[in-house]
């Protein structure tokens, strides 16, 4: 990785020489026509990742329309219910869309000293707490209806619910990036199988570091859950008598719920809090100090991407220069932005 070093030499006779180099990844850093840096720290699957979120909320949408205009030509308040509970979850994900829109057309906007890689998790800090006001409000109803039980219109609730769980299934396989196979002979489906497997990892690592693409999968998942609960809790009412079972799964639905967003909330700020990512910075003390000539003095890591970690290393050495630490650093691949000072 090529960057650009600034040597400094302290006035002071005793003071000890420093140097600083600035280091970014290749695809991230590219000089403009002015000498200027580039920091463009978005995830390598933004593009897909937005389509994808895109296309669910057109399902979503689509789904939450076909609900209130059934319900408002039919009178059913379930159909109308779940209409506008679908709402709700259209429109964190149209905010998850937009985030990623917005982090594109900025992405080379010099306003963002660090780019736009942390937009998305502004947008799933958001999105977490909308799914915590859902869980709330699905348990403070399923509460209230456990004391007050109110009439249910089993056969149509059910039948929304099914409906609504194959949008959300389809919507989860969407945004969880899953496709078909296919088998070719022994030796060729072996090869699909183990490529399918490290594709299939590499995805689920992408939607782990991609908070963004986190909250919108958990809203579907949220969706789907209280699907779920509601067939459940529908045919235990229709065919058992068991009118309390309704509100209770609504309970279960909201606690569960409920810690899916606290989980969500507590990766996403610790993004935009700027805390030191650990094993990033244990690899970067052991690449720099295990030849045994330096000695970190002060260190930073943070993410500012999805994929991409930026850190300031501070050391003191005799004879070190910015150019031997990075060469040092060269193969952590998650560091894309590196400052050196030396001591």
């Amino acid at each position: 990785m090529a960057g650009d070093m600034m040597t400094s030499q302290p006035a002071g006779a005793e003071e000890a020489r420093s140097a600083a180099g600035h280091r970014h990844a290749p695809s991230e850093h590219v000089p403009s026509q002015h000498g200027a840096h580039h920091h463009i720290f978005l995830g390598e699957n933004h593009g897909e990742h937005a389509r994808r979120t895109l296309w669910v909320v057109l399902l979503t949408a689509g789904m939450m329309g076909v609900e209130i205009v059934a319900g408002l030509m039919t009178g059913s308040m379930a159909l109308l219910a779940d209409g506008f509970h679908m709402a709700t979850h259209a429109g964190a994900l149209g905010l998850a869309a937009g985030a990623y829109i917005y982090a594109s057309r900025h992405a080379e906007d010099p306003r963002f000293s660090f780019g736009t890689g942390k937009v998305g998790d502004l947008m799933a800090f958001a999105s977490a707490l909308l799914l915590g006001l859902v869980a709330l409000g699905l348990a403070v109803e399923s509460t209230m209806r456990l004391f007050e039980p109110a009439e249910v219109a089993f056969t149509d609730a059910a039948i929304v619910a099914a409906v609504g769980l194959g949008v959300n299934l389809l919507s989860a396989l969407l945004l969880s990036g899953g496709h078909h196979h296919h088998h070719h002979g022994h030796t060729r489906a072996h090869i699909h199988a183990h490529a399918h497997e490290e594709a299939h990892g590499h995805h689920k690592q992408a939607m782990a570091e991609d908070h963004n693409l986190r909250s919108a999968y958990f809203h579907v998942l949220a969706d789907a859950l209280t699907s779920i609960l509601a067939i459940v809790a529908l045919l235990a009412g229709r065919y058992l008598g068991w009118a309390w079972c309704d509100p209770l799964m609504g309970i279960v639905g909201g606690v569960v719920i409920a810690r899916w967003s606290w989980q969500l909330m507590r990766d996403a700020s610790s993004v935009l809090l700027d805390v030191t990512d650990a094993d990033v910075a244990s690899q970067v003390r052991r690449a720099v100090e295990g030849p045994g000539d330096a000695r970190i003095v002060d260190l930073h890591v943070w993410r500012v991407g999805p994929q991409a970690r930026a850190a300031i290393v501070s050391v003191r050495g005799s004879g070190l220069s910015a150019d031997v630490i990075r060469s040092r650093l060269a193969g952590i691949g998650h560091v894309a932005h590196l400052t050196v000072e030396c001591q």
